[in-house]
């Protein structure tokens, strides 16, 4: 049998990558469908992605674009970077590919450009890192960015009176568009949770593993998960996003 899995964000948790695909039992018969944010936070970012790119060789695999994902490319490329990307991992990342090479770095940006914004399979269910804006769905989005960096979808499930009918014209259109959302980015333990989330129709699979939460993988159509060990004590000696 194949699943659908879908993994929430890494942040360059490498040792626990390893760890859910290992306790998911991943075979090359499931699909994996990582929704983004592979680097920032722990130091094996580059581990990551070369784990990635070699994963895809081998299994079927769609990768997400995040936002962390967006910055590190713009520095691979340019070596431009912003304040407030070192303070939020950036600067973590940026030092521990002080050992990749440059043939290697070429390989990442590769990868990184070959991200997709979002992907809408055959059961009408959207993966997307962080939301959409346009009511009319994400075909329509006027500003690519916001798949990987806008945070209204999820505050908006979050506030929803849950009584309220989808036949309400006051029910948020972006619910009823499809049927069910895999997002990450905003992470549930704001909330208090380390576990997947559901509200209206979407699911938050990103469970804090850039801070002390695990990393997450969730089968899409039983909604049963695997988790890592909390990150942080994978790695004892580094803060993560702390």
């Amino acid at each position: 049998m194949s699943r659908t899995l879908v993994i929430g964000d890494i942040h360059g948790a490498f040792k626990a990558l390893q760890q859910i695909l290992e306790r998911a039992a991943v075979t090359r018969n499931d699909l994996l469908i990582f929704l983004g944010d592979y680097v920032d936070g722990w130091g094996q970012s580059p581990e990551v992605i070369d784990f990635l790119i070699q994963l895809k060789q081998e299994y079927q695999c769609i990768f997400m674009r995040g936002n962390h994902d967006d910055l590190l490319t713009d520095w691979l490329k340019t070596g431009s970077h912003t304040e407030q990307w070192f303070m939020h991992g950036g600067m973590v990342t940026t030092q521990s590919y002080l050992k990749v090479t440059d043939s290697q770095k070429e390989q990442h940006i590769d990868f990184m450009e070959s991200l997709q914004n979002y992907h809408l399979d055959d059961d009408n269910r959207l993966f997307v890192h962080a939301g959409f804006t346009n009511l009319n769905g994400v075909q329509n989005e006027y500003f690519s960015k916001m798949f990987y960096w806008e945070r209204t979808l999820w505050e908006t499930a979050l506030a929803l009176d849950e009584t309220m009918p989808k036949d309400d014209p006051y029910y948020p259109k972006r619910f009823t568009l499809y049927r069910e959302i895999f997002i990450g980015h905003t992470p549930v333990t704001r909330i208090g949770e380390t576990i997947p989330i559901n509200k209206a129709n979407v699911w938050n699979v990103d469970t804090g593993a850039a801070f002390k939460g695990p990393l997450t993988i969730m089968d899409a159509n039983t909604k049963e998960y695997w988790q890592s060990e909390p990150v942080h004590l994978l790695y004892p000696d580094e803060n993560g996003r702390n």
